[in-house]
């Protein structure tokens, strides 16, 4: 898509967190985690619990079998104090389960687990 994609606006600076993580190589089970992660087939527990650890946005993108995730919180957000949060929320373990059958991850692995930390290397910035 060359058009972009529009942002939320907030009233005030957030953090942003970007992730990475690989699916399982096989296209049959990349259009399905596709479909599991689309508005209609999403599990509704999973989207409140991602806001209810304070997590103001994310998104995920794809390329082949390789997914990047950005997140966006609050500047006064504990990365790992809400993914210990977000462990223990209703549905979450079986979600992680089910997911877990899509991506290239150990069985049992929790979301903080698979999806691994990505560094900011370049920003185009003013001087």
């Amino acid at each position: 898509m060359t058009e972009g994609y529009q942002v939320r606006e907030y009233k005030g600076p957030v953090k942003r967190y970007c992730q990475t993580l690989d699916l399982k190589d096989d296209p049959e089970l990349i259009a399905r985690y596709r479909r599991c992660h689309s508005l209609e087939e999403s599990w509704p527990e999973i989207r409140e619990g991602i806001r209810q650890v304070g997590i103001l946005e994310m998104e995920i993108y794809i390329l082949g079998n390789r997914l990047f995730m950005i997140v966006e919180t609050p500047l006064d957000f504990d990365w790992d104090e809400a993914m210990s949060r977000l462990a223990t929320l209703p549905r979450q373990t079986e979600w992680e389960d089910f997911v877990a059958t899509f991506q290239a991850c150990r069985p049992g692995s929790t979301s903080d687990q698979k999806w691994q930390m990505m560094e900011r290397m370049f920003y185009l910035y003013d001087q």
